[in-house]
């Protein structure tokens, strides 16, 4: 049986060779489309989304953790000053740069459990992200994000919420309590990868003893999303 820095090492090979690939998720694309309804409900809520951090304005200097090919880094560069992307992927650094290529955007790569910040921003974004992070390694992600905030800082997550249908066709989620998948990329290689699943109310009560005020909401089928800030 693997640890979970086995796994968590499985996992940064699975999404740089996902790379690719990536952007058929999103997109609902091949494995992951499950017709014209259940496209339409997930942009749907993908633009509720999108709206929410509209909102929550991430102006200022943004770390973007885990950016990926970079549909939430567009977003962020709408508002931003200047974004600090890292990701533990050049192959997925290479697709959002391409696609973004803009000069706001400076990018890392990086194992996030190994990074340190070396400045303080105003906002620390990430999605997708935090269901990938062991349980054990929880409390010490939140201290770094904590490192990388400036007075009056502000974090930003999106996430999924525990919904079958989000995988691919031939994809299957345990149950929530499981803290590993198995995944599969259009080769059929297969990988095992860290993901958990959080309702609002539970990640806002895993944050409290640590430190942080969120609010976080959800949208009907989908995503969690939401914002923190430090208290103490």
């Amino acid at each position: 049986m693997k640890n979970h820095s086995q796994v968590v090492e499985e996992q940064i090979q699975y999404y740089r060779d996902r790379a690719s690939e990536y952007d058929e998720w999103f997109l609902r694309q091949g494995r992951y489309d499950r017709g014209d309804a259940h496209a339409k409900q997930w942009f749907a809520e993908v633009t509720a989304v999108q709206s929410a951090l509209a909102h929550f304005a991430p102006t200022g200097k943004v770390l973007e953790l885990a950016s990926g090919t970079g549909w939430w880094t567009e977003q962020l560069n709408q508002y931003a000053d200047a974004i600090t992307a890292v990701d533990s992927a050049q192959e997925t650094i290479a697709i959002n740069k391409a696609k973004l290529n803009s000069p706001k955007i400076s990018y890392q790569q990086a194992n996030i459990f190994e990074w340190q910040p070396a400045e303080k921003f105003d906002v620390v974004f990430f999605s997708f992200w935090l269901s990938h992070v062991p349980p054990e390694r929880f409390e010490s992600f939140w201290q770094m994000v904590a490192t990388a905030l400036g007075e009056n800082g502000r974090v930003f997550i999106v996430d999924s919420l525990y919904t079958p249908d989000s995988t691919a066709k031939n994809q299957f989620l345990k149950t929530e309590a499981d803290t590993t998948v198995t995944r599969h990329l259009n080769n059929g290689n297969t990988y095992e990868i860290v993901k958990l699943f959080y309702t609002p109310e539970l990640l806002r009560q895993r944050l409290e003893p640590l430190g942080w005020r969120c609010q976080f909401d959800a949208t009907k089928n989908f995503f969690i999303f939401g914002g923190c800030q430090r208290i103490s």
